[in-house]
């Protein structure tokens, strides 16, 4: 949720949080403040929010809210991400982790890779290897519990412009990196979509899940657009596509678990 959501209610007057626990569903919420351009770099970027982060998570936690998300952005170019970038996004990541847990939230930690240029995967999984060890560096030297994480990453693929390739190589480049990067304390990770269609998403993770040798954490999903779209198109803002909408929803939600 957004932090507007978090405090809103049904027609009923009922509060979002209180519906969500009856059907036994825990309340995260979004607690960066966007990015904004880091200095002394070609376009990249840093996230904002970490100044009055333990106020506002104490008092998300109050509200109902049991997790929380913390998204970091990163680009691959000629030189990016460079060094400078890599060390503050994941020293953001870690410092909200660390103030996350002391506030009773457990941290979503989202180092997202963007899938924008013309790199092909094995310079996607480069970065995503170097951008991982240094955000598992910072969480450890900022004393975070590992236990009590779950990292958001993206897939590694080539890139939007480059030539497409099988879910099994996706697979295989994706574990690879995480294998050689996050710790077997994690106790799941929960890839989001990156920019892939509903049906590239799926295809994909199943192929993770499939892929035979070590995997010490859960390999589940944390998609938006690629769980919402359709459903959201099934709805059109309209009452009586409520349920055919609903019954799309869970149609993704199934093709994924």
């Amino acid at each position: 949720m957004f932090e507007e959501t978090l405090y809103q209610k049904t027609a009923s007057g009922k509060l979002f949080v209180d519906v969500l626990k009856e059907a036994n569903v825990l309340t995260g919420i979004k607690v960066d403040k966007g990015t904004v351009e880091l200095a002394g770099t070609n376009g990249e970027t840093t996230t904002q929010g970490l100044d009055d982060l333990g106020k506002r998570c104490q008092k998300y936690y109050e509200a109902g809210a049991r997790f929380a998300k913390w998204r970091a952005v990163l680009k691959i170019g000629p030189n990016e991400p460079s060094p400078l970038s890599i060390h503050e996004n994941a020293y953001g990541l870690a410092r909200y982790a660390a103030i996350c847990q002391e506030n009773g939230l457990v941290p979503i930690v989202e180092p997202e890779i963007l899938v924008d240029g013309s790199h092909d995967i094995n310079i996607c999984a480069d970065v995503t290897e170097r951008v991982l060890a240094a955000c598992y560096k910072a969480l450890n030297d900022h004393h975070a519990l590992l236990e009590g994480t779950l990292l958001k990453p993206n897939m590694v693929t080539p890139g939007s412009d480059s030539p497409k390739v099988a879910p099994e190589v996706i697979a295989e480049h994706t574990v690879r990196a995480l294998l050689r990067t996050v710790p077997p304390a994690v106790p799941a990770i929960v890839f989001l979509s990156g920019g892939q269609s509903e049906e590239e998403a799926t295809v994909n993770l199943n192929a993770m899940n499939k892929l035979k040798g070590k995997k010490p954490w859960s390999l589940t999903f944390s998609f938006g657009r690629a769980l919402q779209q359709s459903t959201l198109k099934a709805w059109a803002g309209k009452e009586e596509n409520v349920e055919t909408a609903q019954a799309t929803f869970l149609t993704r939600c199934k093709a994924n678990s």
